[in-house]
């Protein structure tokens, strides 16, 4: 059973628990960035590009030595309750103790080595799979995949870690990628996923989207067999957008709901 609470202007699916938790976050945290947080979670799953796994964090605009990141679980069932103050060490500061998501160290290492960035995502697109397993780079095919001009690097965790079982578990693997990424908008990572940076929320949501689309575009051209033209480094550069027309489209189509 589900149903509709109406928080801040927003229409936000929540699962009904089995225990009643409260609805809203600390009142130390930042309202708006919080629920934009949560909404980031619920669009992600909509458009297919978290599943039961994977995630999303922004920077403390009031402390860049804190992030937000929910408890671990499906991003589909996020709620305010579940958002969590992290240092950049990747510890909670924000009470009591919580579940927090394995791979947590991705945000905390590359918060901690990129100031530039202010949200991340992580995720297990599956249309970049196979550009991640392969010597085949990814490169921009259309104008809303224009940051992949700059060059999206790939991550081997066997350089790093040796044998894992392919998760960011500890601080150091958090380092490696965070150093794989250097200062590109994303980096992906062999039999894996992807992991995607931006200055903003709702920029980083629209990165992952087009990351995932451009792989499915790319893909879909080198079948045609014939020669494919990307974008030039220019035309990557002048192509920037905000994607703030996506973003509230996104958000409706969770409304909507």
């Amino acid at each position: 059973m589900q149903m509709k609470i109406c928080l801040g202007g927003y229409v936000l699916l929540l699962a009904m628990a089995t225990q009643i938790r409260p609805q809203s976050p600390p009142a130390s945290f930042p309202k708006t960035l919080i629920e934009d947080l949560v909404l980031a979670n619920h669009i992600l799953d909509n458009e297919g590009m978290l599943d039961g796994y994977g995630h999303v964090s922004v920077r403390s605009p009031t402390n860049p030595s804190h992030y937000f990141l929910a408890r671990a679980g499906a991003p589909a069932l996020v709620t305010l309750a579940d958002i969590t103050e992290y240092d950049l060490d990747s510890i909670a500061v924000s009470g009591s103790a919580v579940t927090g998501y394995i791979e947590r160290f991705i945000h905390g290492e590359i918060y901690k080595r990129r100031p530039d960035v202010m949200a991340v995502v992580h995720c297990h697109c599956s249309e970049v799979i196979p550009f991640a397993d392969t010597s085949v780079p990814l490169r921009p095919m259309h104008h809303m995949g224009n940051f992949i001009g700059a060059g999206v690097p790939v991550f081997e965790i066997r350089k790093a870690g040796g044998e894992t079982d392919m998760l960011i578990r500890t601080p150091a693997l958090g380092r490696a990628l965070a150093e794989t990424l250097e200062g590109k908008s994303a980096v992906l990572m062999r039999g894996h996923g992807a992991t995607i940076v931006a200055p903003s929320l709702h920029l980083v949501v629209g990165r992952a989207y087009y990351l995932n689309l451009n792989a499915r575009l790319q893909l879909q051209a080198i079948q045609l067999g014939g020669k494919v033209t990307y974008l030039d480094s220019e035309e990557s550069k002048k192509a920037a957008t905000d994607y703030e027309r996506s973003w509230d489209a996104w958000k409706s189509k969770v409304i909507r709901k």
